[in-house]
């Protein structure tokens, strides 16, 4: 890493390690200031790291959602059902998950929401036969989120890619190119911004869960770091 770029990263960090601020409701905008920018890009790539060092996002998105204060204090992460969708599984789904042909294969499709704020929309395909009976009827029946139900089985996540969907900062930022700003406007920023496609294993290996995660922008609802 040269040195301008460490210092950059120092700079950014030090603003993000503040104690986060008390809810507020709406968005809070972010002025479109260079250091806005780059705060944006640290905080975007903070939560890519979470989620691939950790097997669960919706564990990962409770404590953003603490860290971040995103909603009122004790709101946590809940699935919000998108029961009238419907994504049978592809070939390529079912060699993602070890399934034969004739194996039942279903779908679900969520939005994590932390208080009033969709955090992600998920689709995930999962083998039924792989799970606890419990398992399979609490995710049938209720809204709870995928990965507070299976979390006895003590998982581990593989990610496949993990896309950054918005780019704040140029090409050649940290060699010295120059950063676009309008400090008179908002920071204007795309519905989403990082996804991550992944499967979800068992201890001995075998796949049970696919999953494509989309990450809103309200994934920075919170004001921009002093």
């Amino acid at each position: 890493m040269s040195s301008r770029r460490l210092i950059l990263a120092l700079f950014i960090l030090a603003g993000l390690s503040l104690p986060a601020r008390a809810f507020e409701a709406g968005r809070p905008p972010w002025p479109d200031t260079a250091l806005a920018r780059l705060q944006a890009y640290a905080l975007v790539q903070t939560l890519n790291a979470e989620l691939l060092s950790n097997a669960s996002a919706t564990l990962t998105l409770d404590r953003w959602c603490v860290a971040h204060a995103l909603a009122p204090a004790g709101a946590k992460v809940v699935a919000d059902r998108v029961r009238e969708a419907d994504k049978p599984a592809d070939a390529a789904i079912r060699e993602l998950l070890g399934a034969g042909l004739q194996e039942r294969i279903v779908y679900r499709r969520v939005r994590l929401t932390c208080g009033e704020r969709v955090l992600s929309e998920a689709d995930n395909w999962y083998r039924p036969a792989l799970l606890a009976e419990e398992m399979n009827r609490e995710l049938e029946t209720t809204d709870t989120a995928f990965g507070r139900v299976v979390r006895p089985l003590g998982f581990s996540r593989s990610t496949l890619t993990a896309k950054l969907l918005w780019q704040p900062l140029p090409t050649g930022w940290e060699t010295g190119a120059p950063i676009p700003a309008d400090p008179g406007r908002s920071l204007d920023m795309p519905d989403f911004l990082l996804e991550h496609r992944a499967v979800l294993k068992l201890p001995d290996g075998r796949p049970f869960s696919a999953l494509v995660e989309t990450y809103t922008r309200d994934i920075l609802a919170f004001p921009p770091p002093p």
